[in-house]
């Protein structure tokens, strides 16, 4: 053949590949709808160094952000897909490479990534002169008789393929065998029935077997995709020049998919953002597969324009769409055979879990009968590991995560009559829930699964598709030991910074993983009380609780002092007082602030919030409350900031029943208290109390204050404790505190300028009954102007509090005026060393008048 017709037919052969791998078509796509693979396919992270099994272990365990950072760290040594048949250290160039990869890993999109780039000359260019692409889900369907030439042919779109010319340089070609984990072929032929000839016609498992085996077109070169677990088998007659392995997506390389899925950038941030918000899909999105189910999931719903955050997909939903979509393609043989294995599955994943085992011996595989045919690769990794002079091979699933979920799997199966023991306490579910609060976390996400696999539509769904039945009794037993731990405020250790999370926190985990509305009602019925101190509450958390505050009808107290907030999890290098700064100033700005999904939850008008409240905490510092019939409700010292405050407003505005909110210890601001007013002013808010200490406040906020005090109908206390307000700050919180109904308590700063218009209040106030000044800096002159109000026949007041306020005997006789006239006057603090012996004479001498009517003096 000319160099000019062989130039002609590589040329048309790279223009029929190009056309035919251009395209790719989703598994849920119309007729006819495709997608350009280029602007889909994202690189993966590819290694061709052994790991040892200690690494391999932490991959496995690994969850959330330490997951993404050991990927990282995997991806700074990957090689690429142009160095696979680069020479090795060794200078030997490597003819026969196994990519290996899990399932859904991506080693499909690999090959035909492989098959596009060579025929548009940007990979092996010059290495080979032809790429033949073969499937070997199809190769199980051919009944005739083949050849090498005949897999030549059929890569063609014409007849006229150049098999002669082609077969003349055999080192020039590249045959990609894509998935031979599926082949149904043993592969055991004596070496006398192989073939040696191209054009020798033999059945398909023959021809494959002579290419693994090298006899036929052995100057050719191999790329075989595989699942782990039929290693063992190739590696029976195939000798391998190189093996690596698809690890899946690096950090950036999700965010990259993410990107070029959603085509859209502020849909792929508010996707992005709500994944990286639950650890565990974050997490299993390094598997390629579940990345595009779960952006499939989130697109139809954002396209829909439903919130992301009140999505049914819980982490059980995801993996139970990625396990159905591996058991879909399966024959009616094989998934009868899945059935009947998935029983010693579970049993296996719930023994390492009990053992906290992660890596299973080939003699573990055969105890529960995985060691048939067709039992391992579907849902189990093969993992070779050097050991001393020899290799050992070991099993695991891909993620800790599946193996949690298919321990979980097991206690929810019928019985099995046919099922012998297996030493494993599997089918009694209270055991494994007695076992769960003293687990250390190990026993944590199966108890979730186990919860999510009881939702109805997941119950449904294996039954058809897994043919699995449930036991209907293990719903009713996980009804009742939520209901039995209603009053147990257990505290679980948590992994963020030695923080602690509650145990009823964990518990609306799993109802959340359930994610029905009546399991929740009658499990959360009679929750009373609910302490989330010192938590660190992810996106995730809140989602959980948010859903679970919503169903609690008789919640009275919920109290989160010393609690974070965070929008993203992966800030932790950023003090906690400066996440919401980093977000503000980040592009990705978010749409609400961290307590959104809770007050949405507490608007429900199922909801009877009474009370936000926040307790003391030492002697300077508050913690802030929140609560539902909600009596009492805590968010103190929760490093609020002016962000949250615009749903605190939206909530004052529309809960009827909130009378007392403390909001002590956070860093509201000017911005912060400006939204606050504007809820406080609304009609609808009936607040009675208003506690703010230490929220960092100045005198601009006092008219935002002021204006709500002369507005609201019902606000009758105002705490402004440890507020530096001055004087000019008072000034104007005066003119709102002429209203009836309002109470002054606090360390604010102030002096005698202010204390004018304090005693024009006391005079006009007819309810204003308690004045706490302690630690003012008021002086002889401000405690004389006070008594000119006290002494007013309209004052009310009933308890005053001036320890701490610089005065002297010099005022005594002023107060003593005030105790012989006023009526209402009960209690009087001074605090100590305030007088000398002349100043007490003084006071003692309005104590004794008959008009006086103290009966505290401290």
């Amino acid at each position: 053949m000319s160099h000019v017709a062989d130039t002609g037919y590589k040329k048309k052969y790279k223009e029929d590949i190009k056309k035919k791998y251009k395209l790719i078509k989703d598994m849920n796509s119309h007729f006819g709808d495709n997608m350009i693979l280029n602007r889909r396919y994202t690189n993966l992270t590819i290694v061709d160094r052994p790991r040892q099994a200690k690494e391999r272990e932490h991959e496995i365990m690994a969850v959330g952000w330490r997951h993404a950072e050991i990927m990282t760290e995997r991806a700074s040594s990957a090689i690429t897909l142009a160095t696979l048949y680069k020479p090795d250290k060794d200078g030997q160039t490597p003819q026969v490479v196994v990519l290996l990869g899990a399932a859904g890993i991506g080693k499909t999109m690999t090959a035909r990534k492989i098959m596009y780039d060579w025929a548009a000359g940007e990979l092996y260019k010059e290495k080979f002169d032809y790429v033949f692409y073969i499937n070997c889900r199809e190769m199980n369907l051919l009944n005739e008789q083949g050849s090498v030439a005949d897999m030549i042919f059929k890569s063609w779109l014409n007849t006229n393929a150049p098999v002669n010319h082609i077969l003349v340089n055999p080192e020039k070609l590249l045959f990609i065998i894509d998935g031979f984990d599926e082949l149904r072929f043993s592969f055991g032929q004596p070496k006398d029935n192989l073939c040696t000839d191209p054009w020798q016609k033999k059945p398909m498992e023959i021809i494959l077997s002579s290419l693994f085996r090298r006899t036929v077109v052995p100057e050719s070169y191999l790329m075989i995709t595989t699942r782990p677990a039929a290693l063992e088998k190739l590696g029976q007659f195939l000798e391998c020049s190189r093996y690596a392995e698809i690890l899946g997506f690096s950090e950036a390389e999700r965010e990259k998919y993410f990107h070029k899925f959603f085509g859209n950038e502020r849909q792929a941030r508010e996707a992005l953002q709500f994944v990286k918000a639950n650890e565990i899909l974050f997490t299993m999105c390094f598997i390629p597969f579940i990345c595009w189910i779960i952006c499939t999931v989130l697109k139809q719903q954002l396209e829909k324009g439903e919130n992301l955050t009140q999505t049914s997909k819980t982490v059980t939903g995801v993996y139970m769409l990625y396990l159905s979509s591996l058991v879909k393609p399966l024959s009616n043989n094989m998934k009868q055979h899945l059935h009947g294995n998935l029983r010693g599955l579970c049993s296996l994943a719930a023994d390492g879990i009990w053992k906290q085992k992660i890596l299973f011996e080939e003699e573990e595989i055969k105890k529960f009968g995985l060691d048939q045919e067709n039992s391992l690769p579907l849902f189990l990794n093969e993992n070779i590991f050097q050991k001393e002079t020899d290799c050992e091979c070991l099993y695991s699933f891909i993620h800790l995560s599946f193996q949690e979920f298919f321990a979980a799997l097991l206690y929810i199966l019928e019985e099995d009559e046919t099922t012998t023991d297996s030493g494993i306490p599997r089918k009694d579910v209270k055991t494994l829930l007695e076992n769960y609060g003293n687990s250390n976390n190990y026993l944590m996400l199966t108890v979730r699964f186990l919860f999510g696999l009881l939702n109805e539509e997941r119950m449904k769904d294996l039954q058809e598709k897994f043919g699995c039945k449930c036991s209907p009794q293990i719903k009713a037993d996980l009804l009742k030991w939520v209901q039995a731990n209603q009053q147990t405020d257990l505290t679980l250790p948590c992994v963020h910074e030695g923080i602690y999370q509650s145990h009823q926190l964990e518990l609306f985990h799993c109802v959340y993983e359930m994610y029905e509305e009546d399991f929740a009602v009658n499990a959360l019925d009679h929750f009373t009380e609910l302490k989330l101190n010192q938590n660190k509450f992810t996106q995730m958390d809140q989602r959980a609780l948010s859903f679970c505050v919503k169903h609690c009808r008789s919640l009275e107290s919920l109290c989160m002092c010393d609690c974070t907030f965070s929008l993203e999890d992966h800030e932790e290098e950023l003090p906690r007082r400066q996440k919401w700064l980093y977000q503000k100033n980040c592009q990705n700005k978010p749409k609400h602030s961290p307590i959104y999904l809770l007050c949405q939850a507490l608007k429900d008008p199922n909801c009877k919030l009474k009370k936000l409240e926040n307790p003391r905490r030492g002697l300077d510092r508050q913690k802030f409350s929140f609560s539902s019939l909600l009596i009492s409700c805590r968010f103190c010292d929760c490093h609020l900031t002016a962000a949250y405050c615009e749903d605190l407003s939206s909530l004052l505005g529309t809960k009827q029943t909130l009378v007392d909110l403390c909001l002590a210890g956070n860093s509201l601001g000017e911005s912060g208290v400006k939204l606050l007013c504007e809820g406080l002013k609304h009609v609808n808010c009936k607040l009675q109390k208003l506690r703010l200490e230490w929220c960092r406040l100045s005198a601009v906020s006092c008219g935002f204050l002021s204006s709500a005090l002369s507005t609201s109908q019902t606000l009758a206390e105002l705490n402004l404790w440890g507020t530096k307000l001055g004087d000019s700050g008072v000034r104007l919180l005066c003119e709102g505190l002429r209203h009836p109904n309002c109470k002054l308590l606090g360390s604010c700063s102030l002096t005698a300028a202010c204390c004018g218009d304090l005693s024009a209040i006391l005079s006009t106030s007819q309810t204003l009954t308690v004045l706490a000044l302690e630690d003012n800096k008021l002086g002889d002159s401000g405690v004389q102007l006070l008594c000119e109000g006290l002494k007013h026949p309209n004052c009310k007041l009933q308890i005053l509090q001036l320890s701490g306020c610089h005065f002297t005997a010099a005022c005594c006789g002023d107060l003593a005026s005030a105790l012989s006239t006023n009526q209402t006057l009960t209690e009087l603090i001074l605090g100590e060393k305030t007088m000398d012996n002349s100043g007490v004479k003084q006071l003692c001498e309005g104590l004794k008048h008959p008009n006086c009517k103290l009966q505290k003096l401290g």
